[in-house]
């Protein structure tokens, strides 16, 4: 299998895709090596996440960690979603990720932080 069950599902069926009306926080950015291209959108109320969404043109793995990075992100206070790093999405995979492909991985986790950023939620 090339995939883990959990990329090919996220993938296939993701979960958190598409626009978030009345987003307060939205941040896009592309992988120029890969292509890969990731906007999340978020709705923030009281020192945390209370909505996350995410669209963008990417591959398996980078759709798959937006949107668990999605899912993860929600709920969470601003500063425990900023500590979310690459072994928390690499856990929730569940498959062994090449390190020339660890930028799928890591640019949702990018794009959350510049839209964490550009509110002045980032600290």
């Amino acid at each position: 299998m090339l995939y883990s069950s959990v990329i090919s599902e996220r993938f296939r069926h993701p979960r958190f895709f598409g626009d978030l009306d009345g987003a307060d926080a939205v941040f896009e950015d592309v992988n120029p090596l890969c292509g890969d291209r990731v906007r999340i959108q978020l709705k923030l109320a009281n020192g945390g996440i209370a909505d996350a969404r995410f669209k963008g043109d990417s591959c398996a793995i980078c759709m798959a960690s937006a949107d668990l990075l999605a899912e993860m992100a929600r709920g969470r206070a601003v500063d425990e979603a900023l500590a979310l790093g690459p072994d928390d999405l690499l856990t929730r995979l569940g498959a062994t990720i090449r390190p020339s492909r660890i930028t799928c991985v890591t640019l949702p986790l990018q794009v959350l932080k510049g839209a964490l950023a550009a509110v002045g939620a980032a600290r």
